[in-house]
């Protein structure tokens, strides 16, 4: 018997619902205007960092950069993007009204996973947002293959979880 577990977090207008339980992704609409505007803010966002401050805006580099061992210039930027980050996150989805979020293999399983993907972020110096939208963007020849290297195990992950162990 698997035990359930709820979060409920107020977002404006809205709520972000986290209950454990089958995922079921409902695709209402195909939004390519909207897919299109992301795309070029989040590209926007990654020129104008490198134009302005000469960063990369990879999430594994700002994000662990909040955890040097002394307070410069270099944490307060890394602070602002992460909370610029999660404010937008938060504005989409007060905009949204509520979203559900479902967690399938149990919240240990997450966690697991999580740590997973730090490790292999550690390896691969650097994550999707890192090597795949900047990396990508400068012809790093490092990235090309990272990002070919995340999709490749992406897509393997899919085929195996759902073709040779039957998850939904």
């Amino acid at each position: 018997m698997v035990s359930a577990f709820s979060f409920h977090f107020p977002l404006g207008g809205g709520a972000l619902n986290v209950t454990k339980g089958n995922i079921i992704m409902h695709i209402t609409e195909f939004t390519p205007f909207a897919g299109t505007i992301g795309g070029v803010l989040i590209g926007l966002s990654a020129v104008v960092l490198l134009a302005s401050a000469g960063r990369i805006a990879g999430a594994s580099f700002i994000f662990s950069g909040m955890f040097a061992t002394r307070f410069d210039e270099d944490v307060v930027w890394k602070l602002m993007f992460t909370v610029g980050l999660l404010a937008g996150a938060a504005f989409a989805g007060a905009r949204a009204g509520s979203v559900d979020i479902s967690f399938p293999s149990g919240m240990t399983m997450t966690v697991v996973s999580g740590l997973f993907v730090g490790a292999g972020v550690t390896l691969g110096n650097g994550c999707t947002s890192g090597h795949g939208i900047c990396g990508l963007a400068r012809f790093s020849r490092r990235s090309l293959v990272a990002t070919l290297t995340f999709m490749a195990a992406a897509i393997m992950t899919v085929f195996v979880m759902r073709h040779v162990l039957g998850a939904a």
